[in-house]
């Protein structure tokens, strides 16, 4: 039986690639890829597979994800970038051989009574303000943990706020901060994500966090035209369900935002907002049908969207392409005024997945 969802094909080629482009861009530097989140919605097993043995460490945010990993015979050092909340977390990381990330007081207070080996890095807030010990803190947590009997602090870690912007001063704030603390302790650093990797040099410290453009996409949402030599890994693409002609003053689809001016044949393609596609779009956003662009008219609906096949040949079932191949993500997010971490994310159980 045909399969006439959608389907997102990953391109686990198309990783490696920009795996190579992280260490040619940060030559000599330890890699912790981020496959939280399912992997930015690629799939959390199978990318920690395909990288497991060419990097590091791998790191996800919450204690289920490294079960998920261990329980698949995932050895590889995992960091755990929110940490644990209680003693029965902190038990079992300990006990799944995690790194932790340390953001605030109360988990070194927790780190006091584990009888566990536990390696952690310390976080520190240099602008974020998100998690993480203020600078002014990072004295106290570093002589609090290093009097954990059974804890080892490994290293300093921070996160940059705006890193997409190659002209932010605040990013050199951050940095700065930083070079202190490297000056104070004889502690390895963690502090570039893609951003940083891609604008920063002076932030790829010891270690560097690529998340998104092992992906293949760019931080940055006003770049589309993958100037960084990124390959796609997600091409989601959905079938032509029916094709069919109006005429000039039809409308098309919910509160009919798109008139026919004129004879044209549209296709409905199934795919819709209940998949992950995004129903906010520009009314120049178009899909690839036989690697010729169609434009999306009317509204994005819950099952399908249509388009305008009026001069493109086409039938029932030909696939296309809604990002990926041919089509970056990266331009989809900005006609949806999103990211394209949204994007990735945001795909549903609805859509098949391939590898």
């Amino acid at each position: 039986m045909t399969d006439w969802r959608p389907q997102a094909s990953i391109d686990l080629h198309a990783l490696q690639h920009n795996l190579a482009r992280v260490r040619q861009l940060a030559p000599g530097r330890r890699i912790i890829a981020v496959i939280k989140a399912d992997a930015y919605g690629h799939g959390l097993l199978l990318v920690a597979q395909a990288v497991q043995d060419q990097v590091n460490m791998l790191a996800v945010a919450r204690l289920h994800e490294a079960v998920s990993l261990r329980e698949a015979d995932i050895t590889t050092n995992i960091l755990l970038l929110e940490g644990v909340n209680d003693r029965e977390e902190l038990n079992l990381a300990a006990h799944l051989n995690l790194q932790l990330v340390v953001h605030q007081a109360s988990q070194i207070t927790l780190l006091r009574h584990t009888r566990q080996p536990v390696r952690c890095w310390l976080k520190v807030n240099t602008g974020m303000h998100r998690l993480g010990l203020a600078p002014t803190e990072v004295d106290t947590a570093v002589q609090q943990l290093r009097y954990c009997e059974h804890s080892r602090l490994i290293g300093l870690m921070t996160h940059l706020a705006n890193a997409n912007d190659p002209t932010d001063t605040s990013v050199q704030q951050q940095l700065d901060q930083m070079a202190t603390l490297r000056k104070r302790y004889d502690l390895p650093q963690t502090i570039a994500n893609s951003a940083g990797i891609l604008h920063w040099p002076a932030s790829h410290a010891d270690w560097v966090r690529p998340g998104l453009m092992l992906y293949g996409a760019a931080p940055d949402p006003t770049q589309a035209d993958n100037r960084y030599g990124l390959q796609p890994v997600m091409t989601l693409t959905a079938p032509l369900l029916a094709l069919r002609q109006i005429q000039a003053g039809d409308r098309v689809g919910y509160n009919g935002i798109w008139q026919a001016h004129q004879t044209h044949r549209i296709g409905m393609v199934g795919i819709g907002y209940g998949d992950g596609y995004p129903r906010n779009i520009s009314e120049d956003a178009y899909v690839l049908i036989n690697q010729q662009p169609a434009r999306i008219v009317g509204r994005i609906s819950m099952d399908m969207l249509s388009i305008d096949l009026t001069d493109i040949p086409a039938r029932i079932g030909d696939q296309v392409t809604l990002w990926g191949q041919g089509l970056p993500a990266d331009q989809v997010a900005i006609w949806a005024q999103t990211l394209p971490y949204t994007l990735f994310t945001g795909i549903t159980s609805r859509v098949a997945r391939s590898y």
